[in-house]
């Protein structure tokens, strides 16, 4: 019987072990198809625990009788496991949400003109999340335009996306679980189904195949930003998170020393930047060095013309549709021109505030996350 404690003591710590290892970047746990097995262990957690307790206990006084000093200490390091795994290296209690989340305008703002933020402009009303405070928090819950917003970030895969926080049309809490292929997945309270942040899929559970709506972001410098929305409120740092947020101060540059989250300086390796741009089924992903030296890019992504450019400060990018392929702008001080038209940032018509170029969504980030969540995508 003392050989059930023992069994039941190696499962129990076994099965904490593995609850994590699958959702969370552990080595070799982040490179293979395990997200049924990972959502299945996790959703039958209790479950496991119980079946293995019960055998641990059967055979508890005859192990204890035989050697209590191999019985006792097997158990505690059974209980320090359960409390390693589940208090201190699941997602959601690395990573918090904003406790105090405060909004101030540019005359108020404290946060650096030149910090990286992701920026969205709802029904008039602009808002900035900076980059350096998102990829800590990972998810922010706001309110802008009158629309409910979840700000998410995964600093692994350096993707910002800004979604909807609803499901079948009704308003859904989300909470940080941990990460499929280096990408950060968040749980809905109503059915505990698993999101990636990537593109906002449902990757297993319930709602499996379903898509949360996204909202049109760009990714600008806070002093681009303003400029091209003056009114706009940006996020400031929580005091509470100050040490953490710090922690990211060379992130958003490229400049952090973390294997999942430094920058490759070389182009096309797992961590260099890229611009990607989806349109329908077909997807293409561009250099960031070499959009550096160009600044300006006509190219098409599928049949669609499109023009890619990159602002003086270096940071900001905007992607907009062209009306047809012989329409090669080019770009003086952030103004595009085409013959006599010449276009904002924004996409408007100096001239003709009725003709606007169509914005598209453009995302900066890790290679190997691009090439991951699109497979086909062509390489500029």
């Amino acid at each position: 019987m003392k050989k059930l404690y023992y069994i039941g003591i190696i499962c129990l710590i076994l099965f904490e072990i593995a609850n994590v290892y699958f959702i969370m970047p552990m080595p070799g746990s982040q490179r293979m198809p395990s997200i049924d097995v990972a959502y299945f262990l996790y959703t039958w957690r209790w479950v496991f625990r119980a079946i293995f307790g019960v055998i641990a206990v059967a055979g508890f006084w005859q192990a204890y009788q035989s050697s209590k000093w191999l019985a006792l200490p097997s158990f505690a390091v059974a209980v320090v496991a359960a409390y390693v795994f589940n208090f201190q290296m699941a997602a959601d209690v690395i990573f918090y949400q904003p406790k105090n989340l405060q909004m101030k305008n540019a005359q108020t703002n404290q946060i650096k003109k030149d910090k990286i933020i992701i920026g969205v402009e709802i029904n008039g009303e602009a808002r900035a999340y900076p980059i350096q405070l998102i990829a800590y928090h990972h998810q922010v819950l706001d309110t802008v335009g009158g629309k409910p917003v979840m700000v998410t970030y995964c600093s692994v895969c350096r993707t910002g996306r800004i979604f909807e926080p609803a499901v079948g049309g009704k308003p859904e809490k989300f909470r940080l679980v941990g990460m499929d292929n280096f990408n950060a997945m968040f749980e809905d309270e109503t059915t505990k189904s698993w999101w990636r942040q990537v593109n906002g899929e449902a990757i297993t559970g319930e709602l499996k195949g379903q898509i949360l709506p996204e909202l049109f972001s760009q990714q600008t410098s806070l002093e681009k930003w303003f400029a091209l929305y003056p009114q706009s409120l940006v996020m400031q740092a929580d005091e509470y998170f100050i040490e953490k947020y710090d922690s990211l101060g060379k992130y958003e540059v490229g400049k952090g020393k973390s294997k999942l989250t430094k920058t490759d300086s070389l182009s096309w390796k797992e961590k260099s930047w890229v611009v990607g741009i989806k349109i329908g089924a077909h997807s293409k992903a561009f250099d960031w060095n070499r959009l550096l030296k160009e600044r300006i890019i006509n190219e098409e992504v599928g049949n669609q013309p499109i023009v890619l450019i990159l602002a003086a400060d270096n940071k900001s990018f905007f992607a907009f549709e062209k009306p047809n392929k012989e329409m090669n702008f080019s770009l003086d001080n952030d103004t595009l021109k085409f013959d006599n038209q010449r276009f904002s940032l924004k996409g408007e018509d100096f001239d003709n505030a009725a003709n606007k170029l169509k914005k598209i969504k453009a995302y900066q980030e890790f290679w190997h996350s691009w090439q991951t969540f699109n497979p086909d995508t062509k390489k500029y």
